[in-house]
This record gives structure tokens, C-alpha cells and sequence, in this order.
């Protein structure tokens, strides 16, 4: 099959060229070579595609339909070929890609636009949930997790860190005395995320100052902004990432709890399958939603 394909294009191209010489020059073959598959194929057939004369070469009826033939299968096969080397260029295809919902209200949104400014034949379908959802099971391609002290590992890499801030409204605070010291917080009102409702807290001061605390809580969210939502309207403290918070404390509707103390970031990070190909889309993804 493989000959024959060879030999119709050699075909297609004599008549392009009107002359086995002419057709010889493009493919880089001698005449005499061009002229035999022609004959091959002929004989392969059992019909005469071109009638021969010093001056010229005719099309019988049986070559003019090989010859529309050929031409179609070669405009379907350097079609392709074009489109290939395109995307060899510019990469495409679909990403799955689920990301905890905070992170909306982050500049990650920035960088995820600017990847698909810069790939835009890559589909991306982005679920924002506070749901942990499954990798494999659920179908992604790339999972972006938050956590403490993510390592980089064959199907994992941190990408970046976001600083925590201990936040109330001015309104709360302003009935309460100011606090010095972690220990000050216990007994007041306390908002937990769930998943890490019994956590201890950690905090750091200059110096090498430490302390530890463990609050109870009286109300648990499972969604950061709606916990910052709820500390917005004087429910109590919450440990909220610093971008969600930035605005309202420049504009003094909140205020930073203890700002002489700060909470260990958490990290932000990524997992993928470990068959993913090492210069798939996904890492391609991964290089570009990485803050370095």
C-alpha cells in the first residue's frame, strides 16, 4: 500500500509538471524512475493513465479519475500536516483543572489568564471549589491544593505561598482591650475553617518569639471567604489569607489582630498523574502558573 501511495503521487505530480523530466526535478529522482512507477502502476491497475508522445502527455479517462483522487488525498494528507506542525507551535487541547475557591479572589486568576493569552488553543475547564475533589476519580487533569509545607516531589510541585493574616472589623475590636500577646485571643470569639478546626495555631514574633495557642471556636465554615464574610460583619477573629483582607484594612473596615505576630504561610501547590508526559500540556501549565 505504502508503494502505491508513493506511486500516485509521483503520477499526480508528471501531470502537475506536464513531463516525467519536470516531475523528476521536484522529487529529486531521475526521469527513468519516474517514468517506471508510473508504468508500474499501470500495470498494477490494468489501464492506461497517460498517453505518451515526444511533445506531450494526455490524461486517458481512467487517469483524469486517478488523478482527482490523488490530488484530493494529498490535499487531506498536507492539510494535516500543516495542522500538526501549528500545534506543534501552538500547543492545544482541553485541561481539567479544580483549584480551591479563595483562590478566585487571588491574582492566580491573573496568571491563568495570561497562560491562556499566551496558549489560546488550550481549552482550560476550571472548577473553583472548596469540595476537595478527586484527581483521578473526578477526572482532572491538574489538581491545586493548599497546605503547610508542600514538597516537590514526581507528581507534585509547590508553586507558590500565601501569607495568613489574623483579621477582625474595627467594630470588634474596638469594644474589646488591645491585645499584646496570642494568649490575650483565648475566650474571645473564634471562626474555624473546618478542615483545620483543630489545628493549633503558631505564631512567630522577631527575635525568635514564639507561641501556641488552641481557641475554641464557636462558628466553622467550609469556605474561606465566607468565613472573612462573616469576620467582616463582627463575628469574631479569623485567619484569612492576606489578598482577601488587603482592601478592607487599607480602606479601615478591618483590622490586622497582633500585627507584631505572624502565622506560618500556606502554601500552594499542585498534583498531576504521574503518566502525564513530561512535555505535555500539563507541565506546560505547571511552568507557567509557577511563581518563582
Amino acid at each position: 500500500m505504502i508503494d502505491r501511495l508513493r506511486q500516485m503521487a509521483i503520477f499526480a505530480k508528471t501531470i502537475d509538471h506536464g513531463s516525467f523530466r519536470g516531475a523528476a526535478r521536484e522529487l529529486r529522482l531521475s526521469p527513468s524512475v519516474v517514468s517506471h512507477h508510473v508504468s508500474q502502476l499501470e500495470e498494477i491497475l490494468g489501464v492506461a493513465l497517460i498517453y505518451r508522445s515526444t511533445r506531450k502527455l494526455t490524461l486517458t479517462s481512467e487517469g483524469h479519475r486517478l488523478l482527482a483522487a490523488t490530488h484530493k488525498m494529498l490535499e487531506a494528507v498536507e492539510g494535516e500536516l500543516v495542522d500538526l506542525s501549528v500545534s506543534a507551535s501552538a500547543p492545544s487541547g482541553e485541561l481539567r483543572v479544580t483549584i480551591p475557591s479563595v483562590l478566585s479572589q487571588s491574582n492566580f486568576t491573573e496568571q491563568i489568564a495570561a497562560f491562556s493569552r499566551t496558549y489560546p488553543r488550550i481549552k482550560l475547564f476550571l472548577d473553583f471549589s472548596d469540595t476537595r475533589r478527586a484527581l483521578i476519580d473526578d477526572g482532572f487533569d491538574i489538581a491545586i491544593r493548599m497546605g503547610p509545607k508542600a514538597k516537590n516531589t514526581a507528581t507534585s510541585r509547590k508553586l507558590f505561598s500565601v501569607e495568613r493574616k489574623l483579621v477582625a472589623s474595627a467594630e470588634y475590636l474596638s469594644l474589646r482591650p488591645g491585645p499584646d500577646d496570642p494568649k490575650d485571643l483565648i475566650g474571645w470569639d473564634w471562626l474555624a475553617l473546618t478542615p483545620a478546626q483543630n489545628v493549633p495555631l503558631e505564631f512567630g514574633k522577631s527575635g525568635g518569639v514564639q507561641a501556641t495557642i488552641k481557641p475554641e471556636a464557636h462558628i466553622f465554615a467550609n469556605d474561606a471567604q465566607a468565613l472573612y464574610r462573616l469576620a467582616r460583619a463582627g463575628a469574631g477573629l479569623a485567619i484569612v489569607p492576606d489578598f482577601l483582607a488587603s482592601e478592607d484594612v487599607e480602606a479601615g473596615s478591618m483590622s490586622y489582630v497582633l500585627p507584631d505576630w505572624k502565622l506560618r504561610a500556606i502554601d500552594v501547590f499542585a498534583t498531576w498523574p504521574a503518566n502525564a508526559p513530561k512535555h505535555g500540556l500539563i507541565h506546560l501549565a505547571l511552568d507557567a502558573l509557577s511563581q518563582r
